[in-house]
């Protein structure tokens, strides 16, 4: 690993600790200097499921309020 590919890293841990997962790897970056493919397949997963989350969460919301105006 070269100097350069550290401090990429680095950069990457800072941005996770410092902006929070969902903000770090929706918003921040996608993170194209790191050649890395298994940081990438994980970090494409973590976004897929933080979307499949939000929509469960949605749905569940969605269906106690229409249970609750049938009532």
């Amino acid at each position: 690993m070269t100097d350069e590919e550290l401090e990429d890293w680095k950069a990457v841990n800072y941005r996770m600790d410092n902006e929070g997962m969902d903000y770090c790897f929706e918003h921040y970056s996608s993170f194209e200097e790191i050649k890395d493919e298994e940081f990438h397949k994980l970090r494409l997963d973590l976004l897929d499921n933080m979307k499949k989350i939000r929509k469960y969460v949605e749905d569940k919301i969605e269906s106690y309020e229409e249970d609750y105006d049938n009532e």
